[in-house]
């Protein structure tokens, strides 16, 4: 069973199926009475004290500014959306210095 999350409305993919759900999904399609034996399992996810503490920071601390993010999305559609390599070699630079510390 494909699955597809969703977390701050970034777009949605699909899972890549398991071999165990690949072979099961082959062994049903190729012979009908094998399907009726196989069991259906509930999926079930379970998360580290790290990703749950990443979900949280991501969607208490930094809210997506839907405005922009339209806008953007229909100027990258429309071909006018405009880089400016200064202001990204800018925001390089200030990162740069708080990852490794003013020197």
């Amino acid at each position: 069973m494909n699955t597809t999350i969703s977390s701050n409305g970034l777009p949605q993919l699909p899972l890549a199926t398991t071999n165990a759900e690949n072979g099961a999904a082959q062994t049903a399609t190729a012979t009908p009475s094998a399907s009726s034996s196989v069991s259906q399992t509930d999926d079930s996810v379970h998360l580290t004290d790290s990703a749950r503490a990443l979900q949280q920071a991501s969607s208490a601390n930094a809210p997506v500014d839907t405005h922009k993010v339209e806008q953007i999305k229909q100027q990258l559609a429309a071909g006018t959306y405009q880089v400016n390599p200064h202001a990204i070699a800018s925001s390089l630079v200030s990162l740069e210095g708080q990852i490794g510390g003013s020197k």
